[in-house]
């Protein structure tokens, strides 16, 4: 099943994007790995309930539920966590959290209004004061290509506490994206293979199957598919 995002941009420097969706029916669809964790917030029949999800180191199939749902999440960048929650139980995983009373939920001895796709910014204004989302520079700086003055060791402690993930795992995930996006685009797949940085179309075709579920032939031939 095929999925219309609406995405936008944040004004937050701890957010990578905002989006939105909705769907109509049951069954189920592809979820793809990420590196990035986020919550997301579901509304079905009238109630809603926020799920923290952790990063995702393989794609995997997930249910769609039936009747009409509307979804709305926030991507948050991967230096950012939350120092009561441990990264590294939440990947490949998440934490639901329902509503308490009406339209709020609870979150660290608070009561919390459940946001919408336009007041998401001051959601995350509101986490932020609250000292409930924290920044890394360490690992912000890594990912940015910055080099730090620390052992090897140590910024991989760093990251796994951070993010949950390891570095490598997190460059094979973003360099799969990049892949993916590069193929539904037009790109010729030995192209994408060595623009992407792959030794060669199998060394592409194992990542895309491992991240994405597909291999680039299937990429090509569904991004074709009106």
């Amino acid at each position: 099943m095929k999925f219309d995002f609406d995405i936008r941009p944040s004004d937050s420097s701890f957010v990578e994007s905002v989006w939105q969706t909705q769907t109509a029916g049951g069954g189920s669809f592809i979820s793809i790995a990420a590196s990035h964790w986020e919550m997301v917030f579901t509304k079905q029949k009238g109630k809603f309930t926020l799920s923290i999800r952790g990063p995702e180191t393989k794609a995997s199939p997930a249910p769609i539920p039936t009747g009409h749902v509307e979804y709305f999440g926030i991507i948050f960048k991967c230096d950012v966590f939350m120092h009561y929650l441990h990264k590294k139980t939440l990947v490949n995983d998440a934490v639901h959290l329902p509503e308490t009373i009406k339209n709020s939920f609870w979150l660290q001895g608070e009561t919390w209004e459940f946001p919408n796709f336009e007041n998401a910014d001051t959601f995350v204004s509101r986490l932020t004061r609250n000292e409930m989302l924290l920044q890394d520079n360490v690992v912000n700086d890594v990912l940015l290509g910055r080099t730090r003055e620390l052992s090897l060791r140590s910024v991989q402690r760093r990251f796994l506490h951070v993010t949950g993930l390891a570095y490598k795992i997190i460059q094979q995930i973003e360099r799969a994206r990049q892949a993916l996006i590069m193929l539904q685009s037009g790109t010729p797949i030995l192209e994408t293979a060595t623009q992407a940085g792959y030794f060669d179309q199998s060394h592409l075709t194992r990542s895309l199957k491992l991240f994405s579920g597909q291999t680039p032939i299937d990429i090509v031939k569904s991004s074709h598919v009106k």
